[in-house]
């Protein structure tokens, strides 16, 4: 691993996977884009850790992206599921030092989503599991969802947020691509009603990781805060301090965030400690990989880029720390 100036190794919590009975599903359903025109890439083992060997990349903790299974029915969403998490623990289980995994979950069904966190933590040894910021139009501080939660946090688990399309996408993207302003923004209306429900101050042992600097949520963090002092608006954070701690013990990756602007707004809200790596490949392209890994190295120190890389996650993925 020579390039990227990280001999560390990093370690990239935003890495996507295509496995096959996943492009066979897509293709059944005639989906050659998705969210709104994004291209579906091809994926496969060899070419992760291709692309993980030549930006210093040590293990990518990988999912799988957007739409999830949302386009199928409800009915047809669990068995795919399984298969897909199947895959992820088959492929950590071939190369458990270069790969990690997040489990998806087959929301809405709350009982199949409960029967499918166990086979995951128990039987598979998922590292976490992934959830979209809304299924169908839902968003996840719905009560609905409480008993995920709660089963979640039981199991202090690591829970990945990743941005979908939201219902009203057609309406409001202007023929444009979800990614473009449609992910960064769900991502902050998803985390704001984690907290205006308090689902996120109520469920504490759960670490829960939000892509891409945050999406929306630093340019509005103030605004959200402030907010909760509404009597009117109920239900809401007991304080405006209340809603800054919230935000302030997420985790971040900065996948798509090197930039400065992107970067330093980040670091306004979230303590140092808590900003984490990620790739977003195969849906970025490397080249977008390699130029958001420059573009970190020119704002960071040493010792903040180490973190960044590496050691923070190792504390959030114990199984990956390097031995002393």
């Amino acid at each position: 691993m020579t390039n990227g100036g990280c001999p560390c190794g990093r370690i990239d919590v935003h890495a996507h996977f295509l496995p096959d009975v996943y492009v066979e599903a897509l293709g059944r359903a005639g989906l050659k884009t998705v969210d709104g025109g994004m291209p579906v890439p091809a994926w496969s083992e060899a070419a992760a850790l291709e692309v993980m060997d030549r930006q210093s990349i040590a293990t990518a903790m990988v999912s799988l992206s957007s739409p999830a299974a949302h386009f199928l029915p409800l009915d047809q969403r669990p068995a795919l599921i399984r298969q897909v998490n199947e895959a992820g623990a088959a492929l950590v289980k071939a190369r458990p030092d270069r790969f990690g995994y997040f489990a998806s979950l087959p929301m809405p069904d709350i009982e199949a989503c409960l029967a499918e966190i166990g086979h995951a933590f128990e039987t598979l040894g998922a590292d976490g599991v992934i959830l979209e910021t809304n299924v169908d139009g839902e968003y996840l501080g719905s009560p609905r969802f409480a008993p995920v939660f709660a089963e979640l946090n039981r199991r202090a688990a690591t829970v990945f947020l990743h941005p979908t399309s939201p219902a009203c996408f057609e309406a409001v993207a202007l023929g444009r691509p979800a990614p473009l302003l449609e992910f960064p923004l769900d991502t902050a209306r998803t985390v704001t009603d984690l907290i205006y429900n308090r689902v996120l101050q109520t469920h504490p042992d759960i670490k829960v990781i939000v892509p891409h600097a945050g999406g929306a949520l630093p340019a509005l963090a103030a605004r959200i805060a402030a907010f909760a002092n509404l009597p009117f608006i109920a239900p809401r954070p007991v304080s405006e301090e209340e809603a800054f701690e919230a935000l302030k013990g997420l985790y971040y990756d900065v996948a798509l965030s090197g930039h400065p602007i992107a970067l330093n707004a980040l670091r306004g809200l979230a303590p140092l400690d808590h900003i984490l790596f990620g790739s977003d490949w195969p849906f970025t392209p490397e080249i977008g990989v390699a130029r958001n890994i420059a573009q970190l190295s020119q704002g960071l120190s040493e010792a903040d880029a180490a973190a960044i890389a590496r050691e923070n996650a190792e504390r959030v993925f114990p199984r990956l720390k390097t031995p002393a």
